[in-house]
Order: structure tokens, then sequence, then C-alpha cells
């Protein structure tokens, strides 16, 4: 169901999830991406370069991130726009595995247009890892 344009508030909470990524997600991850880079499977290969383990990949945090929006808008082809910055890298530990939290809110209405700029708070360790996360969803 499509939510109604004309019940949203700024500030409202409109979604919240938690993902939790395994080692077996990133592997399965590099799969259908193609990026096989070994920072995100290998802690020796990680270390090596300056990081404190393996990391998941950045696109994989920004594709799930951008999820309990989809499933809010009812349509995928509702988000019209979709943009974040990568602030901090989420580490998975290769026992515990790493997990991911989203909270999705109202930032701005664009009445005329008909669209609501969703703002995301995108978390792990209680740090945010994206910046600026936001989606612009059409409601027209």
């Amino acid at each position: 169901m499509t939510p109604e344009f004309d019940s949203l508030v700024v500030g409202q909470q409109i979604a919240e999830a938690s993902f939790a990524l395994t080692r077996d997600s990133l592997v399965r991850y590099a799969g259908a991406s193609g990026d096989f880079n070994p920072i995100h499977y290998r802690d020796d290969v990680a270390v090596s370069v300056g990081l404190s383990g393996v990391l998941a990949h950045g696109m994989l945090t920004m594709g799930f991130a951008v999820q309990p929006v989809v499933d809010w808008a009812g349509d995928p082809a509702r988000v019209v726009d979709y943009q974040v910055r990568f602030t901090r890298p989420v580490f998975v530990d290769p026992v515990e595995g790493a997990l991911v939290t989203v909270i999705a809110k109202v930032g701005a209405l664009e009445a005329d247009a008909r669209v609501a700029r969703v703002d995301l708070v995108v978390s792990f360790n209680s740090q945010t890892v994206l910046g600026k996360a936001q989606a612009r969803v059409s409601l027209a």
C-alpha cells in the first residue's frame, strides 16, 4: 500500500530495521557483485592494508540501508533518488558478524511534486556508517 503524502510530517519515523551480516553474507555478495577484493573476506589482507579486520562492501551496506524505505513506499520505482556518503566501515567479526541498524524519518516534504525526502540513520556499534543518507520518494 502506498503511503499517503498528506499524512506525512517532517520528523516522522516511517521505518526501522536491523540487518545481520556474516562473513558468508560478504562472500555471497562478492559473488553477486563481482567485487572479490580480499579485504571483504580475508583478515590477513585487511590488516596488511591498515584495517582492523574484514569489512562489508560499501555498496552492500548502501543497498540494504534503503530497503526499509522501499518496503514503506510499496514500490521500488517510487525511490527517485538515493545518495549516501560512506563515513565508517562496517567490520564483520568472523564469529559474531555485524548488526547494522537503519532508522528512516521524513526529512522534508515537497508538496508540489508530492515527494518525501527520507533521511536514514545507518549505524553499526552505535556509530553512523553512512552520512547524509537520503532517499527521495515520489508519492504522486
